[in-house]
């Protein structure tokens, strides 16, 4: 039999091997813009519209606090999501996954638009709200996960951490858009962006469908798949090879992913909400987002560049300076936002996304699809994403926005819960195996390489780096 690893040069000395690399990242990077305005769009509007349009206001706290538990039931739908489409990646391909996920994730979230209000219908505007937010995750739960493989799949092994940060600029892109839609139409009087201006940007979502659609479907399926189709390695029954063998990846990966994700949301949702608690109702909400901006502005080239830093330097050692740095700069961020000053806040929240979060998105996009076996790959970064999101995105907003109400704004609380966050992050980079420059047609998992060899990964990644070359 060929070795798959020389065949897989072959693939990528196809004269078409570059164009379909540009390919990958532009569809890539159009479906996680898409999926980061939806969902930037959505934390932002939860603490200021949806908790006023969908819930009854007898009483505005408890009605903020229902309006983030929607926030989080797109969480809970996502694992589910990357269950049925994570099988799918790894039967199928992942091609027409990625074509799937992107039209349920954005119909959904077009359709949001269109949901008349409580005030019209009563109790159905919030269980209508919730049905959208299921349907939206559901797609979600996949979509990212797809955008990571199809990038890790597709890069140059030497520069794989930059290449496959590249689609994840769409998440800063897509963050950056929301902040400055909402920016905006929080500028229209008040009566009129409750009635009708909040509608408009998640309306346009379906242009960015109709985009992401042409692309994707001109795009052709990953090398390392078409391998597994050549040698008929295609897993049967990957739900069941990911708890027999890829469980341990999957664990590390959530612990990764919890204080990128779930620090992420708290910046993005949660310091808003905390600062309109500190300065009141009088609070300027269209400054407010400017945090949000910058720091996405921030990650549209802190996340390449630490995707590159981890192609020399190791994913896991500029995975930890992110957890790090995030667990040092928790408490003087909070304490910040207390005082209440707009240019302050501005500025915690810009550092926080594009500095701390985005430190350890960078090697995060090369660094999962690298913890798992060929077989189960998709399977295996979709259940690690998303059981995170939902343990830290996803509890971030309703349980924070708890201690908001009950604590009637005390910062320590949500600084206790952040750190937290940070420190089982920063232990599971020492869990983690290097998986720098790791052959990503090896059916077996990086970790369990690692525990047989009683180490890192090191043997893995010279093979690798040896078999197809410096």
């Amino acid at each position: 039999m060929t070795d798959p690893r020389t065949s897989a040069r072959a693939v990528s000395d196809d004269p078409e091997y570059a164009a379909n690399l540009r390919r990958a990242t532009l569809a890539s990077s159009i479906g996680s813009a898409l999926e980061y305005f939806d969902f930037a769009l959505y934390g932002l509007s939860t603490a200021l519209i949806f908790n006023v349009l969908f819930f009854p206001q007898d009483d505005p706290a408890m009605a903020t606090v229902a309006a983030f538990a929607t926030f989080g039931v797109g969480f809970l739908a996502r694992p589910f999501g990357g269950l049925f489409f994570g099988v799918l990646g790894d039967k199928l391909g992942r091609k027409w996954v990625l074509v799937a996920t992107i039209v349920l994730m954005g119909g959904a979230s077009t359709a949001i638009g269109l949901l008349p209000t409580y005030e019209a219908i009563g109790i159905w505007a919030p269980i209508l709200l919730v049905l959208m937010r299921l349907l939206q995750g559901f797609g979600a739960g996949a979509e990212q996960a797809g955008a990571t493989v199809l990038m890790a799949e597709y890069a140059p092994v030497k520069r794989r951490g930059f290449f496959s940060a590249l689609p994840f600029v769409g998440i800063q892109a897509g963050t950056l858009l929301a902040a400055v839609v909402f920016g905006l139409i929080t500028l229209l009087p008040e009566d009129q962006l409750l009635s009708w201006g909040w509608r408009v940007p998640f309306l346009a979502s379906f242009a960015l469908i109709l985009l992401a659609l042409f692309i994707r479907m001109r795009l052709r399926e990953t090398p390392t798949f078409i391998e597994l189709e050549k040698h008929e390695q295609v897993a049967d029954r990957p739900i069941k090879e990911i708890f027999t063998h890829g469980l341990p990846g999957v664990i590390v990966g959530i612990g990764l992913r919890m204080a990128e994700n779930g620090g992420s949301y708290m910046f993005q949702t949660l310091g808003l909400a905390f600062f309109v608690t500190v300065v009141g109702d009088n609070a300027d909400k269209s400054l407010l987002t400017w945090g949000v901006t910058l720091g996405s502005l921030i990650g549209v080239f802190s996340v390449p560049f630490t995707g590159h830093l981890s192609d020399r330097f190791g994913r896991r050692t500029v995975y930890r300076f992110g957890a790090v740095f995030m667990l040092v700069y928790t408490f003087p961020a909070w304490w910040l936002l207390s005082l209440g000053n707009y240019a302050v806040a501005i500025g915690v929240i810009a550092i926080g996304i594009g500095v701390a979060v985005n430190s350890m998105l960078g090697p995060q996009c090369a660094m999962l699809p690298e913890l798992f076996g060929n077989r189960h790959r998709y399977l295996g970064v979709a259940m690690a994403r998303e059981i995170s999101a939902v343990l830290a995105g996803g509890l971030a907003g309703v349980l924070g926005a708890y201690l908001i109400a009950v604590s009637d704004g005390n910062w320590v609380l949500l600084a206790i819960y952040m750190a937290v966050l940070a420190i089982i992050t920063t232990a599971s980079t020492f869990l983690a195996p290097e998986t720098l420059r790791r052959d990503l047609t090896r059916v077996d998992d990086a970790i369990k390489v690692s525990r047989e060899e009683g180490g890192d990964d090191v043997f893995a990644t010279t093979v690798s780096i040896k078999a197809v070359g410096r």
